[in-house]
């Protein structure tokens, strides 16, 4: 449920700066793999990393070695941290990801192999229209809306909720009217 909070306060913009990295750095990532492979843009990544490490590194020597400290290693502190996965905690993820991936595995074999016909429709429409979508767009530019809307509709609905609210409220009333004729 923690994860939950962190997750609703990121996405509210309460932590602006929080925010803007998260947002900024996956749209930047989103937008690289636009322009090249998933193995260039991570050698990238790796290389800037490892580019500010190297350069970090030396620097401190240099003010270790004229300074004559013995102030040791600057990522001492980040080198002795355990950063191994327990047990425990990768068979607690497993076993949920386990879950869901036979969930969906009993839920496409019930829909392929049409046990109720109108579920199998309503997938068969559902597949139809995700033909015209992937036809539009590719699934980076999917990611790509899907991370910009993640990260402003929440914060638009807050400000104008009160105007939103009412436009629904009329537009499912008109829904509900054409139905019921």
């Amino acid at each position: 449920m923690d994860n939950y909070l962190q997750l609703v306060e990121l996405l509210y913009w309460r932590d602006v700066k929080t925010s803007g990295v998260v947002f900024g750095a996956s749209l930047s990532l989103l937008l690289s793999l636009t322009l090249c492979s998933i193995v260039s843009v991570s050698s990238y990544i790796g290389l800037a990393l490892l580019s500010v490490t190297i350069c970090f590194r030396i620097y401190k020597g240099i003010l270790q070695a004229i300074q004559k400290s013995d102030e040791g290693h600057p990522f001492k502190l980040y080198l002795d941290q355990d950063v191994a996965l327990s047990e425990g905690t990768v068979h607690k993820y497993s076993d949920c990801v386990l879950a869901r991936f036979n969930t969906t595995v009993t839920e496409l074999r019930r829909l392929f192999l049409v046990e109720d016909l109108v579920d199998s429709l309503k997938f068969a429409v559902l597949m139809w229209i995700l033909t015209y979508v992937g036809a539009l767009f590719n699934g980076l530019t999917l990611f790509i809306l899907g991370l910009v809307g993640m990260f402003s509709c929440p914060i638009v609905y807050e400000k104008y909720k009160v105007q939103i609210d009412h436009y629904v409220g009329m537009a499912s009333k008109q829904v509900k009217d054409i139905i019921a004729t």
